[in-house]
């Protein structure tokens, strides 16, 4: 089992930054990838990125490259998702992910992921 526990979210106005931690805890040796998604009221959950636990590669949504940085700290057991240039659009419940390592399924894929932390909520205002 991973635990996965989300924080940092809040209410911030446009054009603003939020950055949110995912610390995991539990069997992270087992952990591959970490990602974030998001859900926005009334849609699918969508990918926003991901991050290789070990090699560090990264990997994001088209809508969120150059915006969006998602870095980790292997002592801490915590994944970071820096968001810069807030968008109204990107009002959402942040999810963090973790991805077993002999998982099938692509990066951006929620089927790729066995554990999700509980979501914080980002709310960007005008």
């Amino acid at each position: 089992q991973v635990q996965l526990v989300e924080s940092g979210g809040g209410l911030v106005q446009a054009g603003g930054s939020l950055r949110l931690s995912c610390a995991a805890s539990g069997r992270t040796f087992s952990v591959t990838l970490m990602g974030w998604f998001r859900q926005a009221p009334g849609k699918e959950r969508e990918f926003v990125a991901t991050i290789n636990w070990r090699a560090g590669n990264t990997y994001y949504a088209d809508s969120e490259k150059g915006r969006f940085t998602i870095s980790r700290d292997n002592a801490k057991n915590t994944v970071y998702l820096q968001m810069n240039g807030l968008k109204l659009e990107d009002t959402a419940v942040y999810y963090c992910a973790a991805g077993l390592t002999g998982s099938g399924g692509a990066p951006d894929s929620r089927e790729r992921y066995a554990y999700w932390g509980q979501g914080t909520q980002v709310t960007v205002s005008s």
